[in-house]
């Protein structure tokens, strides 16, 4: 295959199911669109059913649209329930939604906004779809995760909700980091069952919708620099769209782009910070999550040889 991996480089979809969180604009749309061209029948799980709607109208293929409003856990669990109504089987769930640098604020059920949308909202929602998955061989869940889990980003475990004190950059790269570590684990309790894989991506710095809650004093700079160091959202779902369709990629996987920095470019294979391997951090974070949301994931037993 090409170093340079392409929407072009997808192998067809015809057959497949694929629900993509967020997919109403900017990576989220992209990666929709591209799965749609290929013959996947695409799912737009989103929280604005209007704008997802018109996001439909303006690809080709077989593309619906599901409400979904990642902040309530309610909501979260109606789109599952909705969605187990309509599938009898999912190919591929695409957590790709996500919130930036929000000011202080909680979700529904009183999660810190930016670690209960990219985090918990996903966390439940594959667990409660997850056995849609399980008996469809080459099922794939790609969660999203960002550079951003590297920068003053922890998991902490004594004040997940930041209620002592907040960071907008602090808890955005929990919530990323976080991504990254419910991604290894998933892939360590699926690993055994044999079908579905666990798989995580990032886009570098793509030109999207998600900088708008950047602080003023950082937003109005970034706008004179920002076309010379960010790509498209079309080229910043690449590294989501190979993680979910090459052939060649591997349960635990990373994906990212292949320039300097992973800021630009073609997606290639590439490794996140020391900490998202810390195997009994994973593990924590993974019961706290399955407290804090009420969701239990099935029970993954070893796959018998031909089954």
């Amino acid at each position: 295959m090409s170093e340079k991996w392409t929407t072009a480089s997808i192998p067809g979809q015809h057959g497949r199911v694929a629900v993509v969180t967020g997919a109403n604009t900017g990576l989220g749309y992209e990666t929709a669109k591209a799965l749609a061209e290929r013959g996947a029948s695409v799912v737009l799980a989103v929280r604005d059913v209007d704008k997802g709607t018109q996001a439909a109208a303006r690809m080709t293929g077989d593309v619906t649209v599901q409400a979904l409003d990642l902040t309530s856990l309610g909501s979260v669990r109606a789109a599952a329930a909705q969605l187990r109504s309509r599938f009898d089987r999912i190919d591929l769930l695409i957590n790709n939604a996500g919130v930036m640098y929000t000011p202080k604020q909680t979700t529904r059920d009183g999660f810190e906004m930016q670690f209960g949308t990219n985090h918990l909202g996903h966390f439940a929602l594959t667990g409660l779809l997850l056995d849609l998955m399980l008996p469809v061989p080459g099922s794939r869940v790609v969660t999203v995760s960002s550079t951003g889990h590297r920068i003053r980003a922890g998991i902490h475990f004594d004040d997940l909700q930041w209620e002592r004190s907040y960071s907008r950059a602090g808890a955005y790269g929990q919530s990323k980091l976080a991504n990254l570590m419910f991604t290894y684990e998933l892939q360590r309790r699926l690993a055994a069952h044999g079908t579905t894989v666990a798989v995580a991506a990032h886009p570098g710095m793509s030109s999207t919708e998600l900088t708008r809650n950047t602080p003023a004093a950082v937003r109005v700079p970034l706008t004179w620099i920002t076309p010379l160091i960010t790509q498209t959202p079309a080229m910043g779902a690449l590294p989501t769209l190979r993680a979910a369709t090459d052939p060649a990629v591997l349960g635990g996987q990373y994906y990212g782009p292949g320039g300097r920095y992973e800021v630009k470019g073609h997606p290639r294979l590439v490794t996140s910070s020391p900490q998202s391997y810390e195997a009994t951090v994973q593990q924590r974070l993974w019961a706290v999550s399955e407290d804090l949301t009420g969701v239990r994931f099935p029970v993954l037993a070893p796959r018998h040889a031909g089954a």
